[in-house]
């Protein structure tokens, strides 16, 4: 089996299902059905992944003017995200419209309810006139050890896809652990197709077995083992919550950049291609106060715009950051993947 679904490793491609109109719902379904035949889920957990697919994208087809459906595995495949996009009128009162009986299009209006219950974790993003974002999430949907680690220290989202008339993507991503914190890497395989797979799968590896190591050895680790492939652009970003830092060292065209309340920086990457052209690694550095937000994405994302142009949306989910950026910004024509991560929000201890 391809790392498209690498066991534990949280690197799934993303399945960016077209529901133009009511006809493809059963098209997304189908699609959704068979990732839920490769992760192994059984019956029960496999129909109530199937019932949220096809209310998300009936939704989609009927309310949204049509969108997109996006489907990943998580936790190590032991769990399935699902991700319903649309630029339609949006929905101005989106408490109203998660109660039983709502409906703005005339039907039964149990839609967002009911996938909310099913869901372990449900959230909503929708602007009037601008379109509807909605994420489910299911967790511990077959017998396993769901992916622990720096994963358990971010909220993190990703839309990774292949460019169009590919299987596998290009890109690849990977969250590890670094020398001060969580690092996040995103690999872009030059070119597309089978041989930048190979660059960006064996770059994920590589920091996997660097794992521990700060942002400038994992470049340099990088660089060194990608030399028999056609090589890549990549970056690695380590947030420090302690010294309320990012770090980040990248080469090629990986864009970076922190969102918080004082605005967006972004940070830079030196010109080469890992593997063959570049000079000595540097590390830059922002500051990462309390509320940040960290976006990474590949030139598969046009690069002209910001997270905080989207009135209320930094504080919702960072998956579904992650799918409005995807469905405004994708060029369309190359392998696209975003990243949104921000450090996990942790309770209050009972006193």
């Amino acid at each position: 089996m391809s790392s498209l679904f690498a066991g534990a490793e949280p690197h799934e491609q993303t399945l960016a299902l077209a529901v133009p109109d009511v006809s493809h719902v059963g098209e997304a379904r189908r699609a959704v059905a068979s990732l839920s035949s490769r992760l192994g889920l059984d019956e029960t957990a496999a129909g109530r992944v199937a019932i949220v697919a096809t209310e998300l994208a009936t939704n989609v087809a009927k309310h949204g003017g049509g969108g997109r459906l996006l489907a990943r595995a998580i936790e190590g495949g032991t769990g399935m995200e699902l991700i319903a996009i649309d630029k339609g009128r949006g929905i101005a009162d989106t408490t109203r419209a998660m109660r039983d009986g709502y409906s703005s299009g005339g039907t039964a209006g149990h839609g967002l309810g009911a996938i909310a219950r099913m869901s372990d974790l449900f959230d909503i993003y929708s602007q009037p006139g601008q379109g509807t974002a909605v994420l489910s999430r299911m967790l511990r949907l077959r017998p396993g050890d769901a992916a622990r680690g720096p994963i358990d220290e971010l909220d993190f989202g990703v839309v990774c896809v292949a460019a169009p008339n590919e299987q596998l993507s290009g890109d690849g991503w990977v969250v590890i652990d670094g020398e001060r914190g969580p690092a996040i890497a995103l690999i872009d395989g030059l070119g597309h197709g089978d041989a930048a797979h190979e660059a960006s799968a064996l770059a994920v590896d590589i920091c996997r077995r660097q794992s521990g190591k700060p942002p400038t050895q994992l470049m340099e680790a990088m660089h060194a083992g990608l030399r028999p492939t056609r090589g890549a652009a990549a970056a690695v970003a380590e947030l420090d919550e302690r010294a309320r830092m990012l770090r980040l060292s990248g080469l090629g065209n990986i864009s970076c950049s922190v969102v918080s309340s004082e605005g967006s920086k972004s940070l830079a990457s030196m010109s080469g291609i890992v593997g063959h052209e570049g000079r000595r690694f540097h590390e830059f550095t922002a500051p990462f106060p309390p509320g940040s937000t960290l976006v990474m994405f590949s030139d598969g994302i046009t690069s002209r715009w910001r997270l905080d142009q989207y009135d209320g949306l930094r504080p919702r989910h960072p998956a579904l950051a992650a799918g409005v950026v995807f469905r405004e910004h994708l060029r369309g024509r190359d392998d696209a993947t975003i990243i949104v991560a921000r450090p996990r929000r942790r309770e209050a201890a009972a006193g």
